[in-house]
């Protein structure tokens, strides 16, 4: 019986939907203790569905949520009254106290849970609690949002309950502000189970009406295990990956503690004032505390930092608000050339006069000098424990002091004091020298403050005393206008930054700079070279938003109005088919809300078959997709050949695209892997083939699947000219080993397999593959241990058939030898008959390396690689990521870029933002800027590495270039030519050149700012006493700002020297060394000091006269506030005034 037309199309999804046919997520079971962890163990993430918030995977950098909208997420009501908790929405009850609307909506439709709705005669407490949750990272914050509609709630409170200990996060007992207010609070780090309780309590009679909406878990899972980890970042126990400035900080980032059990952290001194002051002995005004038992303040902290226990200890200031509180360290000997790091966690909350600083005092010519302020905080930076950290870099004997400073109503609090293995205390001696240090650093400090009898937190001006309430209420008081001169109004000259302070508390903060600073814009709002706020790196550990807060303004008149600059840049039924009169058999996948889509050329976008007609486009920008990928499949075909081939036509463009993959499944089987590109590939169209391979004497029908996964929302994938024809296909050009052996054959012995080292249980070979570099990257490898291979003996490695070549080739492939001698790779080339081309006899090593041959062919041919092997116990040989393309093969690092990348990596480097360098041409329609024409040929036609750094955005770094290992050299020139098109007076970018070995990296050239839009050359003399690699860089000066990067005609001379250029070559030749690129360094940041010691002392001397946190000591050498030129330097440089013996 046939079916309708119109009804084959239903039937058929429904088969695609049915479980044993759809393409779908595959089933996952996590353990235990992978339940509920803030990680999504399996696809989809089902393992924590119902964990307090919804199991949908989330987006890079969103939260664990849930917004009750479909269920309560696993939340539960533990209330023992008529009064609890119930999911609820405005809608059901329209005349009830609850929000008129849900936080999530911002409608009475949408839901949010509710406590308050059961009337009552005494008080009575609603406690709506978590599921079992597990291992809060660190940096975990929970943030909701909550409404109260009545006055009879008493308090709200929220509660963790880890193991037999409950801590109070958050607890208050109003008085409550109108509408939807939110709540954020650190959790700490937290091991092992743990479950979170809102709680509500109402006053007797009332009914107490209490909303809970978007319940929000952000950054709370620990790092997942990793092969491998990104260059310079530290390999836990547990294989998980942390940076480096979160090694000896004090708090458990690997998730088993491995971070803090390091060798180097065993040198390093820690005081957590769990029994006593340690180093830390000299102190006036400070007092060790804990939570559990101590004053009932409300700004008093629920916890310490070191065990995130009511149990654990820190340090308060109980001086009082007119004086400072003052810890001393011990005296430390010169750091120098080395630095010393202080890292350290404080707590300022319950007022905005609260303050903390840091300074240095030293020794030298046998007195102590004036003290020099390091570090400010002040103000109100929540309830929580905020890293730091100060780096010390003295040529004399120093001490570091802590000044606390409350303010009315508040608590300043210190824990963790860390130091770093190169503070070395001066040995104790019997009663201090004469002279050596004033008899107490509190006296020494409290004589800086200038005379002032008017009360605390008063200005005095004249002899007037301006209450508080006074201060920046726009009406001047003073004479000279002194209350209202550090209110918000700036252009950000004065060292004081009009009284704005920042109150960041985690990775960026605010610091005022100049505009020749790097990574500015150039100029300040007024167009001159002068100063202005912007948001650079800190130390903190918490929220990532830089905060900046004026004082405390007001009240104001109804047309108050805020004026200000502001500046920024961020960035974007047959299968054979051509797609020109519609999609033939192929459909899209409705699994994913990412789709492919059959477009018109327009623009940058062209098709293969005419370069105007239409293609399968796969654009993650348009419209905004939030799953991971798409599909496009076929529909259910039956073969018409033992052996089919499908060649189509594939585009991959962008810094950021992701991966292609082609699978096939049948009826009753699980999907195939056939085929699959990852990253940028170029601006071109490349044609691919894969052969399918069906069982003979099967009818069953199969089914095709392109499935394009993205990374991130830069580039394009596309598809066309899609071809089947019966027969195999021929070997391919590009094989990666990712998805099958790419048809190689063994000679029937099987000695070559194919492998990945995903669980690191592999017998022998590398520990991850050339083209991802991970474990969980594919490689073929032999292995020629004597019981495997005996000495002498062959393991063949034979390609299909590849077709004739028209002309001269180069085919390039990627070795790895172990480090005991494997014995020989030998390429062979089989043609009428079979001939040696290239062997390979040297020692192994850590690193792939990279192989080539010129070929010529004019019948089928095929490629063989031979290892003979040596007879040495655990040693093998194994190949990755062959390419065959047009052209002779290029010298070692060098490349014109017209056939390609000649082994420049250019795979995605996660630690700077997981974006590559791309190749294209001037000819090829781009949706990025590029250069209108190469160097090599000088035109349209002729192609170049390029990098596009308006893709990069606020939190991308740069992108990486990278050539292949090359051997030690004494000197070597690199030369090459680049391109920067910014534009004039507007921004810039920069291209650095880097030597990357075991011993880390170099930076040995560089060029930025706002170059011409023409091709310059570059040259560099480099030389390495190890194996290394040539790696550029590209990134931007600071903000992102739309402008390429270009590289072309990259020639590495192997020991030669580099020539001077000639004057014939005008002014486009730019010659550098590395001596002078780092003397040069040295000078700005010689006169730039010099510039902000000389803005410090205009702001002095009025800044002392100020109410509330005074800045004692001689801070000529830094400006408060935002000028913290010593942190941004990476260390502290002491001025001459200071460093000079006198």
């Amino acid at each position: 019986m046939s079916l309708p037309g119109h009804l084959l199309p239903v039937l058929v999804l429904l088969l695609a939907r049915s479980p044993g046919w759809a393409w779908g997520p595959s089933r996952c079971r996590a353990p235990r203790e992978a339940v509920c962890n803030f990680v999504c163990d399996c696809r989809g993430c089902p393992d924590e569905a119902q964990c307090g918030y919804h199991g949908a995977s989330p987006t890079l950098g969103a939260p664990f949520a849930c917004d009750f909208e479909q269920d309560s997420c696993g939340w539960r009501d533990m209330s023992t009254s008529g009064y609890s908790w119930l999911r609820d929405r405005a809608g059901a009850t329209p005349e009830g106290p609850g929000p008129r609307s849900d936080h999530t909506l911002g409608t009475d439709l949408g839901w949010y849970a509710a406590a308050g709705t059961h009337g009552g005669r005494e008080a009575a407490t609603a406690a709506l609690r978590s599921p079992a949750l597990r291992e809060a990272a660190p940096s975990c914050e929970l943030s909701l949002w909550y409404h109260v509609a009545s006055g009879g709630v008493a308090e709200l409170r929220l509660e963790l309950t880890h193991g037999v200990e409950t801590l109070t996060l958050w607890r208050s007992s109003g008085p409550w502000v109108p509408g939807w207010q939110e709540l954020v609070v650190p959790t700490g780090r937290i091991q092992g189970d743990f479950r979170v309780t809102f709680s509500a309590t109402r006053n007797a009679t009332r009914r107490g009406a209490v909303a809970l909406d978007d319940v929000a878990f952000w950054s709370c899972g620990l790092p997942t295990p990793q092969a491998h980890c990104p260059l310079g970042h530290h390999h836990c126990q547990n294989k998980a990956c942390v940076e480096p400035h979160q090694l000896c900080d004090g708090e458990d980032n690997c998730g088993d503690g491995s971070d803090e059990d390091t060798p180097t952290c065993n040198h390093h001194t820690a005081t957590d004032f769990e029994r006593g002051l340690g180093l830390w002995n000299r102190s006036e005004g400070w007092a060790r505390n804990h939570s559990a038992g101590g004053p009932q303040h409300p700004a008093w902290p629920h916890r310490d930092h070191s065990r995130n226990s009511a149990q654990g200890s820190f340090l308060v200031a109980v001086a009082e608000p007119s004086a400072p509180a003052i810890l001393s360290s011990p005296e430390f000997q010169a750091s120098a050339p080395e630095k010393c790091s202080l890292t350290f966690y404080h707590y300022l909350h319950g007022s905005e006069a609260g303050c903390l600083q840091v300074f240095l005092q030293t020794r030298s010519a046998g007195a102590p000098q004036a003290a020099v302020l390091l570090r400010r905080r002040h103000g109100e930076l929540g309830a929580a424990w905020v890293r730091d950290r100060v780096d010390i870099q003295s040529k004399h004997p120093f001490r570091i002091l802590l000044a606390g400073q409350t303010g009315p109503g508040g608590v300043v609090g210190l824990d963790d004091l860390i130091l770093s293995d190169h503070c070395k205390p001066v040995p104790e001696v019997a009663g201090p020298p004469p002279g050596l240090w004033a008899p107490g650093p509190r006296s020494q400090l409290s004589s800086l403050q200038p005379w002032n009898f008017c009360e605390p937190g008063h200005l005095l001006c004249g002899e007037l005393c301006v209450p508080p309430e006074q201060l920046c209420d726009f009406r001047q008081q003073c004479p000279g206008g002194e209350d209202e001169q550090e209110c918000g109004t700036t252009d950000f000259e004065s060292p004081s930054a009009g009284g704005w302070e920042d109150a960041s508390v985690g990775r960026l903060q605010w610091v005022r700079l100049p505009a020749q600073d790097s990574g500015s814009p150039g100029m300040d709002a007024s167009g001159a070279a002068g100063h202005f706020l912007s948001v650079q790196r800190a130390w903190g550990q918490l929220a990532e938003q830089a905060r900046v807060l004026t004082p405390t303004l007001g009240p104001s008149g109804p047309r108050c109005e805020l004026h200000m600059a502001y500046y920024f840049q961020s960035h974007p039924q047959e299968i054979s088919c051509n797609f020109e009169r519609g999609t033939c058999g192929w459909y899209t996948g409705h699994l994913t809300d990412a789709h492919w889509r059959r477009v018109e050329s327009r623009g940058p976008g062209y098709d293969h078959t005419t370069g105007q007609g239409h293609f399968m486009l796969l654009d993650p920008t348009e419209p905004p997709a939030q799953g991971p990928g798409a599909h496009l499949l076929t529909w259910p075909q039956s073969p018409a050949a033992a052996q089919e081939c499908l060649s189509f036509w594939y585009h991959l463009y962008g810094p950021q695209i992701g991966t292609l993959r082609l699978a096939v499944r049948r009826e009753g089987e699980g999907g195939r892997h056939l085929w699959s590109r990852s990253g940028t590939h170029g601006n071109r169209w490349h044609e691919a083939w894969a052969t399918l391979r069906h069982p003979q004497d099967s009818s069953a029908k199969y089914q095709l699947l392109f499935e394009g996964l993205r990374d991130g929302y830069h580039g394009t994938m596309a598809l066309d000219d899609m071809t089947v024809r019966p027969g195999p296909c021929w070997a391919p050009k590009r094989c990666s080993f990712e998805d099958s052996a790419c048809g190689f054959s063994t000679g029937g012995r099987g000695l070559w397999t194919r492998q990945a080292n995903a669980t690191g249980q592999a017998a022998q070979g590398p520990p991850a593959d050339h083209t991802t570099e991970t474990a969980q990257g594919h490689y073929m490898v032999v292995d020629t241990s004597p019981q495997a291979l005996p000495r002498g003996h062959v393991a063949s490695l034979i390609s299909e058939e590849h077709r004739p070549l028209a002309q001269a080739a180069c085919l390039t492939f990627w070795y790895h030898l172990s480090l005991r001698n494997p014995g020989t790779l030998r390429v062979h080339v089989e043609e009428a008959e079979r001939r040696q081309v290239l062997s390979i006899g040297t020692d192994g090593g850590f690193a792939w390396r990279l192989g080539s041959v010129d070929l010529q062919a004019e019948r089928a041919w095929r490629v063989v690689f031979e290892a003979v092997a040596a007879g040495v116990e655990r040693s093998y040989i194994a190949l990755d990521d062959l390419l065959l393309q047009d052209g002779p093969c290029p010298r070692p690092a060098s490349c014109d870029f017209e056939a390609g990348l000649c082994g420049w990596n250019h795979l995605p480097w996660p630690g700077l933002g997981g974006y590559s360098w791309d190749w294209s041409s001037g000819a090829t329609p781009s949706r990025y800027p590029q250069p209108p024409v190469d160097h090599t040929l000088g035109t349209e036609a002729g192609h170049f590495a390029l990098f596009e750094t308006g893709v990069l955005g606020p939190g991308g770094r740069a992108a990486w270039l990278r050539s292949q290992p090359l051997p030690a050299t004494e000197a070597s020139c690199l030369r090459f030519w680049y391109h920067m098109g910014f534009p004039e007076h507007f921004y810039k970018g920069e291209l650095r050149v880097l030597l990357s070995s075991a011993r880390g990296q170099l930076a040995v050239w560089g060029a930025g700012g706002r170059l011409r839009h023409q091709w310059l050359e570059g040259q560099v003399e480099v030389a390495s006493a190890e194996e290394f690699q040539i790696v550029f860089e590209a990134t931007l000066g600071g903000q992102p700002a739309l402008g390429p990067i270009a590289l072309d005609d990259v020639e590495y001379l192997a020991g030669q020297r580099c020539q001077l250029p000639t004057p014939s070559q005008g002014d486009t030749a730019v010659a550098a060394s590395v001596p002078a690129v780092v003397g040069g360094t040295l000078l700005l940041l010689l006169l730039l000091l010099l510039l902000l010691v000389s803005l410090g002392l205009a702001g002095r001397r009025w800044l002392q006269n100020r109410a509330g946190c005074p800045f004692w000591g001689e801070t000529d050498t830094v400006g408060p506030s935002f000028d913290n030129i010593l942190f941004n330097a990476g260390h502290v440089t002491l001025p001459a005034s200071v460093t000079s013996d006198q």
